[in-house]
């Protein structure tokens, strides 16, 4: 399977730290956005000594031309919220978002599910009604920015809710799909194997977040330094050539170490 020039998963707070590493490797980019981040930039103006001038700066940093990807703010909002405030917010914040990314000039960009099988009951039908109409405006917004939505899987232990919002806005094509996490996977997909994921979800999948763990913490350990199959997963995509491959390690070091685990693939 072809894996050309991975994005590196990055913090927006942490760009400037980054930026000499990134740009002297000419690493492509998955910049990490949080809602504070979106705040800051919206109040930041003749502040430089701690924000960022929006977008200039950033594309200043960026004239090495990396490919680019956004991961949206995801802490407290809700795309499948009962509660139709909380569903307004969450909509506000995602739309803030792909207007960044816009400027930016991503081309994908990542948000979370919102799912979590406990708090609805396993009522998957209620989580998909009211995600529905949250996704359908976003999905319109990002393909008229030339932009691609990847759904993240979190805490789901088997694919079916993802499956069944992918089926119903199977129209969007590749506009709308999934961001498949290795490292969640891995931690809570407990009694199902890779494969049963796979079944349902594999033409859906847009973008990979690859990192590992041991199945007991989300610790976003390199890539084979857990228990995540690899081999499997990189054999099943083997034809996949429309696939963004980020890596989502947490130091430098984490970065190359990937970087190297990749070339046995």
């Amino acid at each position: 399977m072809p894996i050309k020039n991975p994005h590196i998963h990055v913090p927006f707070g942490r760009f400037l730290e980054f930026a000499p590493l990134c740009r002297e490797n000419r690493f492509a980019l998955e910049l990490y956005v949080t809602a504070s981040d979106m705040d800051a930039i919206e109040t930041a103006s003749g502040r430089k000594d701690r924000f960022f001038s929006f977008p200039e700066d950033i594309l200043k940093l960026l004239d090495y031309g990396p490919e680019l990807s956004v991961h949206a703010p995801f802490m407290d909002l809700s795309p499948g919220a009962v509660d139709e405030k909380v569903r307004a917010v969450t909509t506000a914040r995602f739309e803030n978002a792909i207007e960044m990314a816009a400027a930016l000039g991503a081309k994908t960009i990542v948000f979370h599910s919102g799912y979590e099988k406990w708090k609805y009951s396993l009522r998957t039908d209620i989580w998909l009604e009211k995600s529905a109409l949250t996704w359908e405006p976003l999905i319109e917004k990002a393909r008229k920015e030339g932009m691609r939505i990847a759904v993240e899987n979190i805490f789901e232990d088997s694919p079916e809710n993802l499956a069944a919002l992918f089926e119903r806005f199977a129209d969007s094509g590749k506009d709308f799909g999934l961001c498949f996490d290795t490292g969640h996977f891995n931690l809570f997909s407990k009694s199902l194997t890779l494969e049963d994921w796979l079944g349902p979800l594999q033409k859906y999948i847009i973008e990979l977040h690859l990192h590992d763990n041991d199945g007991s913490r989300d610790a976003h350990r390199p890539i084979g330094e857990g228990t995540f199959p690899f081999d499997r997963l990189f054999r099943a995509l083997k034809d996949r050539k429309d696939i963004v491959f980020t890596l989502e390690a947490h130091s430098k070091e984490d970065v190359f170490k990937s970087l190297e685990s990749l070339k046995s693939f």
